[in-house]
């Protein structure tokens, strides 16, 4: 595989190689890493709707959309909590 250029801010290159250190790789090896694992939106969305799937055939529950929405906004709430 060809190497590419990319030009970043030398801030996120600096923490990206700070990251890649400490999980013992080059910074090289660490954005293959990163691009092999990160998910595009309709990537996740799919992976979700699997999911949703999975979960009523094996326990039956399969939630509306209004409370889809209810259980998001509360993880998201959770997380912000988390986080603090």
């Amino acid at each position: 595989m060809a190497d590419a250029n990319i030009r970043i801010p030398a801030e996120a290159r600096d923490r990206l190689a700070e990251v890649a250190a400490a999980e013992g790789m080059s910074l090289r090896a660490y954005l293959a890493r990163l691009a092999d694992s990160v998910l595009t939106p309709a990537e996740r969305a799919e992976q979700a709707e699997r999911a949703r799937q999975l979960l009523h055939e094996w326990t039956g529950y399969d939630p509306s959309p209004d409370e889809e929405a209810r259980l998001d906004a509360e993880l998201d709430r959770r997380l912000v909590e988390a986080a603090r």
